[in-house]
This record gives C-alpha cells, structure tokens and sequence, in this order.
C-alpha cells in the first residue's frame, strides 16, 4: 500500500510540474519568461523534453524571454543541475593492504 501512494503522489507531482513548462502560455511579449524563469526551465529540461514529444505548444526553451539573463539563468541550471551531480560523486578509495 505504501508503494502505491508514492507511486500516486510522484505522478501527481509531476503533472503538477508540466503547468510550468517552457511554452504554457504564461511569457508573451509583453511579460518575458525573466532569469528566474530561465533557471526554472533549465531544471525542467528532461521533463520538458519528453512532454514536448507529445503536446506542440510545449518547447524545451521559452522564446518569449528577456534575452541574455534567461539565457544564463537556463544554461547555469543546465550546467549546475546536472553537471554538478557527477562532480560530488565520491570515488571509492582502493585498500593498499
């Protein structure tokens, strides 16, 4: 039974997730997607990019944005999200017995 509810809540939060993809509607050229915006995004890339697979109006990168800053906010979450996951990995030191 425990399974199941976190089988459930991790499929609720993920479609949760999908209404703040890059594309939903929310930036227009009126209110750019901002650096917040742009790292968000950058954190969303995989989710993005299978979910885009499937709906057209769900892009990998807002083009509605502010240029330069979401541009950095997107490739530092990028870099920094999972770039930064092999970096703290430990190495198993060998016994030189």
């Amino acid at each position: 039974m425990r399974k199941t509810g976190i089988v459930v809540l991790l499929i609720l939060t993920l479609v949760m997730l999908t209404g703040c993809l890059p594309g939903d509607g929310r930036a227009s050229e009126v209110s750019p997607a901002n650096f917040l915006w742009g790292i968000w995004h950058g954190w969303m890339a995989p989710l993005s990019l299978i979910v885009s697979i499937f709906a057209k109006n769900i892009r990998l990168y807002e083009i509605h944005n502010t240029g330069i800053w979401y541009d950095f906010g997107f490739y530092m979450a990028i870099l920094g999200g999972f770039g930064g996951l092999s970096t703290t990995r430990k190495k198993k030191k060998k016994d030189v017995n």
